[in-house]
């Protein structure tokens, strides 16, 4: 089929594998979230036909339509000239071309970025409106592996996941657990570890959030053992936040096993909890000290002690369970145990998911700076498509439980036909009534694109 059919005079028509990533660029383009990085990011690279602005977008959108790879923009956003129009774009730069851009960052765009992605956030997220007088807001940091190339720069060797002996980078996550959103996100050297990594995150999310003292004390931090030293805790209790994590020091650990009355876990057999009794001096504010204990498939035990700051009352509502629970002290044990689990359905859960759905393991560049803008070109598709599914919703519920794998594969990727004036302005979309998401997904998307006058059906493609 051509690329282009005229209908008529004032009516074209293009073809698109992805009609609704479509739609929702033009809603993304209304809402402005990317002329942030227009404005902020200054790339001193020569212009012949696209600007590095509108490279950089292309590389967004790229990830946004399940490029695992910059190499595939060429395949996803070059060869659909609605998807381009729909962000804005009166083409597309190519694929090597784009790769010369984001090699061409150097650390003063990378300042220029982390400026622009605060300023998204802050425009456009619900962490950053977190109501605090009524909930408290749950931060969730962690680092992942990313492997590379050895000739990467900062690649260094270090444990990856099932890939023994090999070189790569670590990515520092701050997430904002109950909106699913990435607050903060920093690329580090591969020997790089959340003790030392933590107190530069903490500082980082604080001005993104623009958190005062009153906010501050209804933050909770909760990270693992990477993140459980005593300068890491005291660095978050000094600034005022709340803490719930692991202790670091597995020798310190050791010596607070003895003597601890040992409760079992209703839900696991196999794992054992109870109060630290030992006084406790290290820390600037009261901790409260859980030992946890689960045995190995050797016999043996694997031991940790959590540290929290939390009253009984809170941890128990954040768990939501009933108050009358505080006479139970199982139940509160309990309660401060699992409120930690939790933490592998926040940070742990969005970094898989963006693994799977936005190819991010598969993403590395050479250069430290382009990696970091890759990086933030990443975080900031992870929190397009988080809103996205905030806005279809309540027009699609089943939408609301989807993670980023089906975000970019069922909701980005449907066939629909698209129509456009003579100005190349979106007038219509039409889905194809034959995908299972489209009836539903219409609907949501008919209802955001109104302000802009798109109108979205259905029909036979």
């Amino acid at each position: 089929m051509p690329e282009s059919i005229i209908i008529s005079e004032q009516v074209k028509q293009r073809i698109s594998a992805r009609a609704t990533l479509v739609a929702i660029g033009a809603k993304v383009r209304a809402k402005g979230v990317f002329e942030p990085v227009a404005k902020h990011v200054k790339i001193g690279q020569k212009t012949v036909r696209h600007t590095p602005q509108e490279k950089l977008l292309d590389a967004y959108i790229n990830i946004l339509a399940g490029g695992h790879g910059t190499v595939e923009v060429n395949k996803r956003v070059r060869s659909d000239r609605a998807l381009q129009l729909a962000f804005g774009r009166g083409g597309c730069a190519e694929q090597s071309v784009v790769q010369d851009t984001l090699d061409a960052c150097t650390a003063e765009n990378v300042a220029q970025m982390h400026r622009a992605m605060q300023e998204i956030y802050r425009q456009h997220s619900s962490g950053y409106r977190h109501n605090y007088e009524v909930e408290w807001q749950l931060l969730d940091a962690d680092l992942t592996g990313r492997p590379c190339g050895k000739k990467a720069t900062l690649a260094q060797k270090r444990y990856f996941a099932r890939q023994r002996n090999r070189r790569g980078r670590q990515v520092g996550y701050v997430v904002a657990t109950h909106y699913d959103e990435i607050v903060v996100e920093r690329v580090y050297a591969g020997k790089e570890q959340l003790s030392r990594a933590l107190p530069g995150l903490i500082k980082e999310t604080e001005q993104t959030l623009g958190l005062t003292e009153a906010q501050r004390k209804r933050t909770i931090w909760r990270v693992d053992a990477g993140g459980g030293s005593v300068e890491d805790v005291n660095c978050a209790l000094e600034r005022g936040y709340q803490f719930h994590g692991k202790d670091y020091s597995a020798s310190r650990v050791e010596t607070l096993m003895d003597g601890i009355e040992w409760f079992t876990d209703p839900k696991d057999a196999k794992r054992e909890f109870g109060w630290v009794a030992v006084p406790c001096d290290l820390y600037v504010r009261p901790v409260k000290r859980i030992a946890v204990r689960c045995r190995k498939k050797n016999g043996q035990w694997r031991q940790a002690v959590l540290l929290s700051t939390l009253r009984p009352e809170w941890v128990l509502d954040l768990t939501e369970q009933p108050i009358e629970c505080l006479q139970d002290p199982l139940a509160v044990l309990c309660a401060y145990v699992y409120l930690y689990d939790q933490r592998g359905g926040g940070v742990e859960t969005e970094i898989k998911e963006d693994k799977q759905g936005l190819g991010t393991k598969n993403r590395n560049k050479k250069r430290f700076e382009a990696q970091q803008m890759v990086v933030q070109l990443e975080a900031l598709a992870h929190n397009t498509l988080v809103w996205v599914r905030r806005w279809l919703s309540a027009y699609c519920p089943r939408i609301k439980s989807w993670g980023m794998l089906r975000l970019v594969r069922d909701l980005c990727h449907m066939t629909g036909l698209i129509l456009f004036d003579q100005e190349d302005y979106i007038r219509q979309i039409v889905l194809n009534q034959a995908d299972p998401v489209a009836r539903e997904s219409s609907f949501g998307l008919a209802s955001i694109l109104a302000r802009e006058q798109i109108a979205v059906i259905l029909g036979e493609i």
